[in-house]
């Protein structure tokens, strides 16, 4: 029987807005695909809350071989995809399958704050030029997914552990 390591709740309205916030931004770089899109959403997660102690979608990320992977990712595509907000495509990126997905409309924010925005697009500055190899290797070096056993669900409060190498947060 798996126990859930923290209380942290999913806010799934949240979540939706955070991953096509992600993708209206960043989905049309043709280095990212489905697994790029997991790093980058665990990351702007766990990076806000190391800065701020809280959470931002609350969204439960299994550490897998390849690296953090949102348990949700595929019901918030499939819910965005239903209301005509991102399109899936299926395309070659150097001669490996993609699954891509591209924005058709504006994302909605309304439940963000302007901080939460601040460290999603932080987030995005500094990791969206990585492709799947980049960022997976580079999730790897992240305490919270070296600190989690395979399959098992990641523990947010291990970011009070990470090193200079991932950590966002100036420490005293």
């Amino acid at each position: 029987m798996e126990t859930l390591p923290s209380v942290i709740q999913t806010d799934y309205k949240k979540l939706e807005q955070v991953l096509h916030y992600i993708i209206h931004h960043v989905g049309g770089l043709p280095h990212v695909g489905e697994p790029v899109l997991h790093k980058l959403l665990y990351f702007c997660d766990f990076d806000y809350y190391e800065m701020y102690e809280e959470p931002l979608t609350g969204e439960q990320y299994r550490k897998l071989e390849l690296g953090p992977a949102p348990i949700d990712f595929d019901n918030t595509i499939q819910s965005l995809e239903t209301q005509s907000k991102i399109v899936k495509l299926e395309v070659h990126y150097h001669g490996h399958p993609q699954e891509k997905f591209i924005s058709l409309d504006e994302p909605d924010v309304s439940l963000l704050s302007a901080r939460q925005l601040e460290v999603i697009n932080e987030t995005l500055e500094r990791l969206s030029s990585m492709n799947a190899t980049q960022i997976s290797a580079f999730s790897h070096q992240d305490m919270p997914w070296k600190a989690t056993e395979d399959k098992e669900i990641i523990d947010y409060e291990l970011v009070f552990y990470r090193d200079p190498l991932t950590s966002v947060r100036e420490y005293e």
